[in-house]
């Protein structure tokens, strides 16, 4: 069985971001009921920030809440924990040695105890700081027993090595899915498999658009954080619409769900030479949807090659962030 910071762990991830989320609120009640389903489905590898919701209230606050309430299972689980915004309207990040441990100090705070942080590191790579300073000071929080390993998000193949030059890196986190698929084109699958680096694959649902459950903009919730990135602006949302639709008549034809098939086919890209074990981190805010997430079905070279044909002629409009949140990004 693969492992992730030393721990056992399934191919399967759950997303929390939308359970905290400012306006979206999951009620303990209800996203305790998530949580336990994942962990019946054997989804183990949970992603979270300290900036999905407010600071009075986000990933932490939540998982802390939980694992008081279910202390058996924190060893159950690898929980995976970004840092580093200082200011969300502006989207500074530091990552400057003593941000990181005041970053990691306060999320540990929060915490209380009833849960290690199994893999922690900084959202974005502040370019005002070499990256071997804030992976060595990610790495002394290590020794210190204070985290369990280290994670870079939103990085390509140099910053890797750099970063594993100087530390163990224990996972890299970046968008992958069937509408972000630049990883296995630009050097970071082929730098992680090398240097044996898991992908934690965030938004593989392409942040709802791959479930098939959007027509139009007027289906996407109020307030979901999406509208105004570029793939879903008018234009480009009525062309990537295409691209689902063909996704949509294979996984029909598979009697599989268009969620199923995106992941699915994701998993099986760790098969492949020169490509990581690749763990989707799929959000969901009930029990039905993580057991049908968690769900792999069986894909064939056929099938493979109808998805190959449909990106080739359905390609992505849209960047994936705004040009803000591009500028925070490495591709």
């Amino acid at each position: 069985m693969a492992t992730l910071a030393g721990k056992a762990v399934g191919q399967n991830g759950l997303g929390l971001m939308r359970m905290t989320l400012p306006g979206s609120v999951l009620p303990d009640d209800e996203a305790f009921v998530v949580l336990k389903a994942a962990l019946d489905a054997g989804v183990n590898v949970w992603n979270g920030a300290d900036f999905y919701g407010t600071p009075e209230h986000n990933s932490l606050h939540l998982l802390a809440r939980y694992f008081a309430a279910y202390p058996d299972d924190a060893d159950r689980v690898v929980i995976c924990i970004k840092s580093g915004i200082v200011d969300m309207r502006t989207l500074s990040i530091d990552g400057s040695p003593k941000m990181v441990r005041h970053f990691a100090a306060e999320a540990n705070k929060i915490l209380g105890g009833h849960k290690k942080i199994d893999v922690f590191g900084m959202a974005r790579v502040d370019r005002k700081v070499p990256i071997e300073e804030t992976v060595q000071a990610l790495a002394e929080l290590v020794a210190a027993g204070e985290i369990g390993g280290i994670q870079l998000s939103e990085v390509g193949g140099d910053t890797i090595r750099r970063a594993a030059a100087v530390a163990k890196i224990d996972m890299v986190e970046d968008e992958v899915s069937l509408w972000a698929t630049e990883v296995f084109s630009n050097g970071v699958t082929t730098t992680c498999a090398e240097l044996g680096i898991p992908i934690v694959a965030h938004t593989p649902l392409g942040a709802g658009m791959l479930t098939g459950q959007l027509k139009s903009l007027n289906d996407l919730p109020s307030g979901h954080y999406p509208r105004v990135f570029p793939r879903f602006q008018p234009a480009n949302f009525e062309k990537n619409l295409g691209l689902v639709a063909e996704l949509e008549k294979l996984a029909k034809i598979k009697r599989v769900t268009p969620a199923q098939l995106a992941l699915s086919w994701l998993k099986l890209q760790s098969q492949r030479p020169g490509v990581p074990l690749i763990i989707p981190i799929a959000g969901a805010r009930s029990k039905t949807r993580v057991q049908e997430n968690a769900e792999t079905v069986h894909l064939t070279g056929e099938d493979l090659k109808s998805i190959s044909t449909i990106l080739n002629s359905f390609p992505v409009h849209g960047d994936r962030y705004p040009a803000a949140g591009m500028e925070l990004v490495e591709f």
